[in-house]
């Protein structure tokens, strides 16, 4: 078994870590902090790179923040130099497009048609080994939050591989709201209708994603269940050495975390 690096004991005993986040490729896993970010490749290969700083008033507006926040989370995939190579960025990019191409045809339930398009190529892109590295993805930045990195390095630890910040659980929940907005708006048929309806959609997406996340009382936390049961399809149990991918990735971006705070 590899050594277990000592930044991992080291964030173990630290009282504050910053919030990560994370993404599974099908050859690595990238994980993120709001400064730092770092893909660590199943083939050992360890790249690293600095977040995007939006402007702080964005970042304290509603519904722009969660605008802003959803660049962020893909800034790492989408960036020339960032983790997926040019075929992947265009599919990842369909993907993400798909719900206003099929919105701006226009009809009934065009926008939630492309939602739905964009689960199935997300389903796509998350596929084969991708699936255990999600999972192994979801248990590193639940090994920092519960202070047991090293111990889930050794094996000694098994954190949930279900996260309530996946972004399959912010899917679940678009869904739902991109339906009542595209019913409820006071908007009449015009040819950017459905772009506004989606760009709103998705802004009031985020701001509920941040209050369920936030709350603790257990009304809120049902509005998880959807996608927590969805990641039953979108994750698998990873083994431990798929589990140390993304543990590496962690120990990378806290070494230059907490490198700046020392």
């Amino acid at each position: 078994m590899a050594e277990t690096p000592p930044l991992l004991r080291r964030a173990d005993d630290t009282a504050a870590l910053p919030r990560l986040g994370g993404m599974a490729r099908p050859n690595g896993v990238v994980i993120v902090s709001e400064r730092f970010w770092a893909f660590a490749g199943v083939d050992g290969s360890l790249r690293e790179g600095g977040m995007p700083r939006p402007p702080e008033l964005l970042q304290r507006v509603p519904l722009a923040r969660g605008l802003v926040r959803l660049y962020a989370s893909v800034a790492p995939v989408f960036r020339r130099e960032g983790v997926a190579r040019r075929p992947e960025r265009w599919l990842i990019a369909t993907a993400v497009l798909a719900p206003l191409g099929l919105g701006l045809v226009g009809g009934p339930w065009s926008t939630v048609a492309g939602i739905v398009l964009s689960l199935l190529l997300l389903v796509t892109i998350l596929r084969g080994r991708a699936l255990h590295l999600h999972g192994a993805e979801h248990r590193a930045i639940a090994a920092a939050e519960e202070r047991q990195l090293a111990a889930t390095w050794e094996g000694a630890a098994t954190p949930s591989r279900f996260s309530p910040r996946c972004g399959t659980n912010f899917a679940a929940l678009a869904l739902p709201v991109t339906l009542l907005a595209d019913r409820a708006l006071p908007l009449g048929a015009a040819q950017w209708t459905p772009l506004v309806v989606l760009v709103f959609s998705l802004a009031l997406t985020m701001e509920l994603w941040r209050l369920v996340q936030r709350s603790s009382h257990r009304f809120w936390r049902l509005f998880l269940a959807p996608g927590l049961a969805l990641q039953r399809v979108t994750t698998r149990e990873p083994r431990l050495d798929e589990t140390q991918v993304a543990l590496r990735a962690v120990a990378a971006v806290l070494a230059r975390e907490l490198g700046s705070a020392a």
